[in-house]
């Protein structure tokens, strides 16, 4: 059945597709007993905790996209001169666009979650870890399905990946080794997206994407907390040059999901000069915090693992996200 056309722009991904040539190797285990209790555990909450979107969802609720769904202090250059120059109109446009690039990028996180968690049932050599993983595999489904259908049905609108992120999922995906799949996306992609959904879900102001988001982070709670035990103990006897290689990844990864955060898209579809836009975003102090805050999940987690070295410390007060290195940790 062919859905009917819809009002404003919307990118139907399912005609494209694109390869990425990976590399990996694919562990066998022949031993099915239990010898990660602590992951059978999180299993068997997997399972407990699954969710129906299709019937647990109140997709009925009516939306209007221009409305105030988020607080309008959530856009970047919301205070701005930019801000004070817009039309009652622009504002409308503008909360449409800001929140569709926002959930667009939580849609394209959660599918290389999707592709990264199937790597790490093929690659991980624990049992208990490819029983876990392949439940998540079903969690990033259903969460790539949620946005997809709340950005068709209730924003008619979508935006493609943003470079950085993409530059990030694609570094992933292609490493050949299993704990670097469970360092970038488990402790920093899930990390991150944990901080954000929180922000999310405490600021909306629209019953079916808060409880949309509220189904998301628990799953997601025990997508980091499955990162942080599968690594444990993991990194203690690494070489220099193993570690100073996952000191590396991680400084990359989270340069890059920082500056994932600018919306560059959006500034374009505005009419606005991109430029100028992300350099009044990147100094706003509203922004710069918002930013850091988004790493309160990542670094605790980071030092649990024994990866918060001088090197590592030195590049995440470069970030100014050092400061979260005491905060709880998410697992």
């Amino acid at each position: 059945m062919v859905e009917p056309a819809l009002q404003g722009t919307f990118v139907d991904d399912s005609a494209q597709a694109e390869s990425l040539p990976t590399r990996f190797d694919v562990s066998y285990t022949w031993n099915y007993g239990i010898e990660r209790p602590e992951l059978r555990n999180l299993y068997e909450k997997a399972k407990r905790d699954q969710w129906n979107a299709s019937e647990q969802l109140p997709w009925s609720t009516s939306v209007d996209p221009e409305a105030e769904l988020v607080p309008d202090i959530q856009i970047p250059v919301y205070g701005t001169h930019i801000w004070e120059k817009l039309t009652a109109a622009e504002i409308k446009k503008l909360r449409r666009e800001a929140l569709a690039w926002t959930l667009s990028q939580f849609m394209h996180g959660e599918q290389g979650a999707l592709l990264a968690t199937a790597q790490i049932v093929d690659a991980t050599p624990s049992f208990d870890a490819k029983l876990y993983g392949a439940s998540q595999v079903m969690d990033e489904a259903r969460h790539v399905e949620v946005y997809a259908r709340y950005l068709r049905e209730k924003l008619t609108r979508q935006y493609p990946v943003n470079r950085h992120l993409r530059t990030l999922l694609d570094q992933i995906l292609t490493d050949s080794r299993w704990d670097m799949k469970y360092l970038g996306m488990q402790i920093m992609v899930e990390g991150l997206a944990m901080a954000a959904f929180g922000y999310m879900h405490q600021m909306c102001q629209e019953p079916l994407l808060t409880e949309l988001t509220h189904y998301v982070m628990r799953d997601e709670s025990r997508h980091v907390a499955f990162g942080v035990l599968a690594l444990q103990d993991l990194y203690a006897d690494l070489s220099a040059r193993d570690r100073r290689e996952r000191e590396e990844f991680l400084f990359e990864g989270c340069r890059l999901m920082r500056d994932r955060l600018l919306m560059e898209d959006v500034w374009e579809e505005m009419g606005w000069p991109t430029e100028e836009v992300r350099r009044i975003v990147l100094d706003s102090p509203q922004m710069k915090e918002f930013r850091k805050m988004l790493f309160s999940k990542i670094v605790p987690n980071v030092k649990r693992l024994g990866l918060l070295t001088p090197y590592v410390r030195e590049r995440f007060a470069e970030l100014d996200i050092l400061k979260f290195e005491h905060e709880e940790p998410s697992a």
